[in-house]
């Protein structure tokens, strides 16, 4: 049996996959009201490790529980985690400050000011990305702001790096998690020393560097007792959330693409070779399945504004106990188009397709004797969708293609609405897979065991259970589009 966890900012996943037919046997979360985010001033975001470790634990027992077995039938571990955060750690591994999580946007100067002193072109030829408001600007933050603190600092690591350490004791991070805090260099195949030198961090904070699949550790006697397992079994995986669902979703060679449509919205493309955008609004890492030897890369389009929109639109314009299902029966009384109103999800701060912009959500064109609930449930799916569309288009100028996205059940996608508008103006086909990011952890630990011969044999075993496909008639929707986007580009630039 082969144990998959995905530390998410909101909660932790867990599922046990068994390690012959890659079946998911148990799937849990906890907890079930989301994670504490603490926000000690505006624009700050930050968790404590620990929680995170207590999650991990509640989650592993009820797996066990619900799975009827004990801990003695794992084979193997793989850790998916939440992608840009910073946890940090003093001579004797106890964390010194709470993880500065990737919503955080603090060191968004740090990373401008580094970006013009090394050169723009500089960073993306090294680092496909500017250092932005990453891991490596976070740590700057800190070295300036907590400069007594900083001192005490041995290691740095990610989120996943952090729940590996609790479970061996040891601490390491992989090439694929250096390259999402921009701290890999890809032009000379090493940590960005030149970087690191602006920011004035000692290439010793590094982690010991471990495959991102393969044997990295092994759950020590104080991991297992804490989690109920048994102890030596292999930690054969680690990475980003949104590397994982792509990985998850088999997407692991040149052109093939995952997606997802959770609080923020992304399209992860892989690309046979290091690429970035020149006005960085995609950024660029390093895939699961990355060597120099075979470059493959993750590009990487985050719609901040997604599903937390249409939660909103639940909470605020919802009847009481109405449902997203009922929201959808709603909403496809309504032509494509929603008869002139159009909404922009923007209002989760800037987005970085948008250069950065906050444009802010809103609502446009509402006639009070035409439209009703269900004009604003189906023009706040349209607004998500045309988003995406916005930003396929992005990717596409960067040589991406997107003939078909593949994408996991339980978010945004359920909606045919949504689905349907995206497929259509993509002209792409969505497949739909019944698997999850903790599965594909789990699955991904397996070919660190041997269970499985590659990544590719390990995720195939999933199933499509639903696909959209373009519809040949699309005027009505191609026309909703040039809608929103006239509505954009007012607004932007106003």
């Amino acid at each position: 049996m082969l144990l998959g966890f995905d530390l998410g900012s909101s909660s932790v996943k867990g599922a046990l996959v068994d390690s012959v037919t890659g079946a998911i046997v148990a799937a849990v979360h906890y907890p079930e009201s989301e994670m504490t985010i603490d926000a000690p001033q505006p624009g700050f975001a930050e968790q404590d490790p620990e929680m995170w470790w207590q999650n991990v634990r509640i989650v592993t027992q009820r797996l066990l529980q619900k799975a009827g077995m004990n801990g003695n039938d794992i084979s193997g571990i793989g850790i998916s985690y939440q992608m840009h955060g910073l946890v940090v750690l003093d001579q004797n591994g106890a964390v010194l400050r709470p993880s500065i999580i990737w919503c955080d946007s603090r060191a968004v100067a740090y990373g401008e000011r580094a970006n013009a002193a090394l050169g723009h072109q500089f960073c993306l030829d090294h680092y496909l990305n500017a250092p932005g408001n990453f891991t490596a600007s976070k740590l700057k933050w800190v070295k300036e702001n907590q400069p007594d603190l900083f001192k005490k600092i041995h290691r740095f690591m990610l989120p996943g790096d952090y729940i590996a350490y609790r479970m061996s004791g040891d601490i390491q991070t992989t090439l694929s998690g250096l390259s999402e805090g921009i701290l890999y260099d890809f032009k000379n195949n090493s940590p960005a020393h030149h970087l690191m030198e602006h920011y004035g961090i000692p290439t010793s904070m590094v982690a010991d560097i471990v495959p991102t699949v393969g044997k990295q550790a092994v759950l020590s006697a104080n991991g297992a007792a804490e989690l109920g397992l048994k102890p030596g079994i292999t930690i054969g995986y680690r990475a980003g959330d949104q590397p994982n669902n792509a990985m998850s979703l088999n997407a692991l060679e040149a052109g093939e693409v995952a997606a997802t449509g959770g609080t923020s919205g992304v399209i992860y493309a892989v690309s046979g070779q290091p690429v970035y955008d020149s006005q960085s609004r995609v950024n660029s890492f390093a895939h699961v399945n990355y060597t120099p030897e075979t470059p493959y890369t993750g590009v990487l389009l985050c719609i901040n504004g997604a599903g937390i929109q249409y939660r909103w639109a639940r909470s605020v314009m919802a009847d009481a106990g109405m449902s997203y299902p009922d929201m959808e029966r709603a909403a496809a009384s309504v032509m494509p188009g929603c008869e002139g109103l159009t909404i922009l999800p923007f209002g989760n701060g800037a987005e970085r397709m948008l250069n950065n912009r906050n444009v802010q959500g809103g609502i446009y064109h509402l006639d009070f004797n035409l439209h009703g609930k269900a004009h604003l449930f189906r023009a706040a799916l349209e607004g998500i969708a045309f988003a995406f569309v916005y930003g396929a288009n992005i990717l596409r100028e960067n040589n991406v293609t997107l003939h078909t996205m593949k994408v996991g059940s339980g978010n945004l996608f359920e909606s045919a609405i949504f689905s349907q508008t995206l497929a259509t103006l993509t002209n792409s086909q969505i497949q739909m897979m019944d698997t999850n990011g903790a599965a594909g952890a789990a699955r991904a630990a397996g070919v660190a065991t041997g269970q499985f011969a590659n990544l590719s044999e390990a995720m195939k075993t999933q199933q499509v259970v639903r696909e959209f496909h373009p519809f040949a008639h699309k005027e009505a929707y191609q026309n909703a589009y040039n809608a929103w986007l006239k509505d954009l580009n007012q607004t932007s630039a106003e």
